[in-house]
């Protein structure tokens, strides 16, 4: 039922028209950490599972550490719907400072784990907090960003997930080191490190604001003019001049040449509504959503969650040396969003996601039948999958952008939720526990097979964006998805 209160607002158009400024920097780190301790958290186990094999630490088998790593993906679905709900209904602030503290207790307890069951359950708390993040973080960058360069900046920010993992991989060769920490302690001082950054970044988020159009559409009218305005003012300020900003103004349109946005308050969106939306008025964006988040979840859990026990137990590279692999790995993933993102915003979505994914697809079942065939060493495997990544880091971060700005501003939070989530479910949930059991058996081709069934899904996704894709870039949010509360 809607409310009799109605208004016009151009506070969406100020905030596309701002010049690219310190402030957004600020914004993009404080926010974007969160990509960086996903990594962080993902890229340390992925190294130290061959040494919590080892009876001096928790002596895991490769069947266990498979399930702790789908006890991760579950609590981060699972938190994923609950503060992506919550995200939309209190806010975008309050939430990623609550996911943030849940992350940080968890992985410390991470670190105090003494077996199986008891990493598990951390694993699963700290998954929580991270997945609970994802919606509230990508909602408010997507909502303070300018629509000219939304797509590139996102897809920047994903690829922060690669930072992470490069620290991560670099920690666990160095507290691995017996000269340093050694095997025994050294993993749980890398659980606590990530705790640290997290307090770190709690501080600096304080001082980010409340996304100005989540508040014009619940109302608070005087707030959200309070905060663009200080928003703009802090840009003012900036040492570069008003002069260096009036030309940008210029170039890039200002916000008194787009027409008001009205607004009509209504109630909170049910969750029956929001079925109904996805089921008819949203059903083509949904399936793309679902295709594109599915197939690339399967695509990285089926390799990265496991790629320390593949080159231990098809390379012999020692546990230890498990980090230096995974480095370039990690540092391919991060320079493919940097190098191709802006592409996104000139080319367009639609051919970038098709063409990404066709690739990322293709070369894993190529790359895959080498590994089969015996061609490649563990540092020629390690180049491939470089290769193949720096495209498909790409890809996997146009998922969520794609799911983060096709759906109404009301739901963006529950929509990104519901599809990580989903997508995450059907496409990642098993997958770490499948590909730890595939390697247990030491038959390439099993491993094979699972490899080339990733990567025809990928190409399946492919399809499905070139036919149903959203042509997205450049245009402001309320342009893609019209609000719910637009009248």
């Amino acid at each position: 039922m809607e409310d009799s209160v109605s208004f016009r607002t151009r506070i969406p158009a100020r905030l596309d028209s701002l010049p690219w400024s310190r402030w957004h920097w600020r914004v993009v780190i404080a926010l974007g950490i969160t990509w960086m301790l996903d990594g962080l958290e993902v890229t340390i186990v992925g190294s130290l599972n061959p040494v919590l094999e080892r009876p001096d630490t928790l002596g895991l088998s490769a069947t266990q550490l498979g399930w702790a790593a789908s006890a991760y993906v579950g609590g981060a679905v699972s938190g994923a719907i609950l503060f992506g709900r919550m995200a939309d209904r209190f806010g975008r602030k309050r939430l990623f400072l609550v996911t943030l503290t849940v992350y940080v207790i968890a992985t410390v307890l991470t670190g105090l784990s003494w077996n199986f069951a008891t990493f598990a359950l951390c694993r699963f708390l700290t998954g929580f907090g991270i997945g609970g993040e994802y919606a509230a973080i990508n909602s408010a960058i997507d909502e303070l960003i300018p629509a000219r360069v939304r797509g590139r900046v996102d897809l920047g920010i994903n690829g922060t997930f690669w930072v992470g993992a490069a620290a991560g991989a670099l920690l666990a060769v160095l507290l691995l080191d017996p000269d340093i920490i050694g095997p025994a302690l050294g993993w749980r001082f890398a659980f606590g490190l990530g705790a640290v950054l997290g307090v770190a970044i709690l501080y600096i988020r304080r001082n980010v604001p409340e996304s100005p159009r989540w508040l014009i559409t619940h109302g608070h009218t005087d707030r959200a003019e309070a905060e663009i305005r200080g928003i703009e003012r802090a840009i003012e300020a900036e040492p570069s001049g008003p002069l260096s900003r009036a030309r940008e103004t210029a170039r890039v349109g200002r916000a008194t040449d787009h027409p008001p946005l009205a607004i009509r308050l209504r109630e909170h969106v049910s969750w029956s509504e929001i079925a109904r939306l996805m089921a008819f008025r949203f059903r083509r964006r949904a399936v793309l959503g679902l295709s594109l988040m599915a197939t690339q979840a399967f695509f990285y859990n089926a390799i990265f969650f496991t790629y320390g026990l593949v080159l231990t137990r098809f390379y012999d590279v020692p546990a230890e040396r498990v980090g230096a692999y995974i480095l370039p790995f990690a540092v391919a993933n991060f320079a493919g969003p940097l190098v191709l993102g802006w592409l996104f915003d000139v080319v367009g979505r639609r051919l970038m996601i098709t063409v990404t994914y066709a690739f990322a697809g293709a070369g894993l079942v190529i790359a895959g039948y080498a590994f089969l065939q015996g061609w490649l060493d563990a540092v020629g495997m390690t180049l491939c999958w470089a290769g193949i990544f720096f495209v498909a880091s790409a890809a996997a971060s146009s998922a969520y952008l794609t799911v983060s700005e096709v759906f109404p501003l009301e739901i963006r939070a529950i929509s990104i939720s519901i599809f990580y989530a989903v997508g995450t479910a059907v496409g990642g949930l098993l997958t770490p526990a499948i590909f730890g059991a595939l390697i247990e058996t030491g038959s390439r081709e099993a491993l094979f097979y699972g490899y080339a069934a990733a990567g025809v899904l990928m190409c399946a996704a492919a399809g499905i964006a070139a036919a149903i894709g959203i042509d997205a870039e450049r245009k402001p949010l309320e342009a893609v998805a019209t609000p719910l509360s637009a009248s």
